[in-house]
Order: structure tokens, then sequence, then C-alpha cells
């Protein structure tokens, strides 16, 4: 294929999930902005003011970020599982892959569409999340690049799953005995500096500590972990998970088996 051919693929591929998704928005964006809201209140106002400051900050405005980045992680991984796994039950993706389009191409674009669905709702929790709490923004480059690069690992890791998938039961098993644990226990709600030690070690294998961490560093200036291994180990993912998932393409397993 020509550059511009890939490039008109790649487009079309990304606009079609991103209008996937918009289409159905009380499906996608109104449910986790109205989930969120109710953490706020409950966690934040409820909860917050008998729990007091922690990590010098308001316990409302420490699980902000937290609870932001579960929202994003929960999306992206989400849209690309269900949308690709929808397109292979439907055997529609036969037609993808006999068509000249890069299988590079078609994994990338499932990709930033998942990403758009991610960033999107990340941005309905983060204003949503203004009405409750101030966020003093310590470093916008930072909290950017964070998220976006964790957008992009757990779409990764929802066409992986997405690939393995046999069944729409399939589709959730993943998000509900390992994403939803993981996340849960990656620091949203608390400071690993409160477990004892042998804990806090244990902690520091949940790879969702270091994404959540790296976050609120972004946002308030504060983390339990060094935000430069964050970086390095969120890239690490994205690299192996990428490359995983394209070599499982180009094999033609999970979608030809």
């Amino acid at each position: 294929m020509k550059n511009s051919e890939i490039w008109i693929a790649f487009y079309t591929i990304i606009r079609r999930e991103i209008r996937r998704f918009m289409r159905i928005w009380p499906q996608t964006l109104l449910p986790p902005a109205i989930t969120m809201t109710l953490y706020f209140a409950i966690f934040g106002n409820l909860i917050g003011t008998r729990i007091g400051e922690m990590g010098g900050f308001s316990y409302m405005q420490y699980i902000v970020p937290g609870l932001i980045m579960m929202s994003v992680i929960t999306n992206s991984y989400s849209n690309v599982a269900s949308s690709f796994f929808s397109v292979k039950f439907q055997h529609s993706i036969q037609e993808l892959l006999v068509s000249p389009t890069p299988n590079s191409v078609i994994l990338l674009g499932y990709v930033l569409g998942g990403v758009a669905r991610g960033l999107a709702v990340g941005f309905i929790v983060t204003i949503l999340s203004l009405f409750f709490s101030d966020l003093p923004l310590q470093n916008l480059f930072l909290t950017i690049v964070v998220v976006t690069l964790t957008s992009i690992m757990f779409s990764l890791g929802g066409f992986v799953n997405a690939l393995y998938a046999r069944s729409f039961d399939d589709v959730s098993i993943i998000p509900t005995f390992v994403l939803t644990p993981l996340t849960y226990l990656g620091g949203v709600f608390y400071s690993i500096d409160l477990l004892p030690q042998f804990w806090q070690n244990v902690s520091l294998l949940n790879p969702i500590l270091y994404m959540v961490n790296a976050f609120r560093f972004g946002i308030l200036g504060v983390s339990d972990i060094n935000v430069y291994w964050a970086l390095i180990i969120v890239c690490l993912f994205i690299v192996v998970l990428y490359c995983f998932g394209l070599n499982r393409l180009n094999q033609g397993r999970g979608i030809r088996d």
C-alpha cells in the first residue's frame, strides 16, 4: 500500500472506533461519570472528612488522581477488548485482514480508539472532580504523558484479551478477576506507607501502583515510588504488549483458529 492509503486506512479505523463509542455514549461515557461521582461523594466527602489528611493533602484531593486513573484504565481496556472481539465474533475482521492494510495499522487503529475513549472519560471525570476538590496540578506535561502512556498500555492489553477470548464471558474475566483487584490495590485509596513493610514490598509488584503514583505526582507532587521507574515500567509494558499483540495478529492466532 502507498503511504497515503495506509494513512486513510489508519484514519478510518480510528474514526470508526470513536464514532462507535460516541454513538452509544449513554453506555460508554455516562456510566463511568456517574460511578466516579459516587466515589467522590462517598469516599471523598463522607469518609474523607473522618480520615483527615493523607500525604499532606485532604483525603479527597489524595484519591482524585487515583480515581481519574482508574476510570482511564478501565475504559481504555474495555473499549478495545469489546470492540475487537465483536468484529472477530461477527467474522467481519476477515475482510480487514484480507485487505492490504498492514497488521500494525490495524493494531494501532484499535489501540488509539481505546485511548480516545479512555482520555475522554478521564477528562469528564477530571471536570467532575473539580466540583468536589481543588487540584493544584504541579506538572502538566508529566500528567499528560503518564495518563496517555497508561491508556496506550491498557488498550494494548484489551487487544490481547480480545485475541484470546472465545466468548463474551472471556472478555469480562480479566477485568473482573485481574484488573479490578490490581486497581483497588494500586494505591488509589491509600498510601502504601500505611502498610507493613512486607505488604509494601508486595504492593511494589503491582504495575498499576506505579501509574497511579506517577499520575498523582504530576497533579499533587507526592508519590510513594520513583516516578522515573514508573515511566520505564509503563514503556516496557507497552513495548512487550505491542510486540506480542502484533505477533499474534500476524500469525492469525485467535482469529483464524
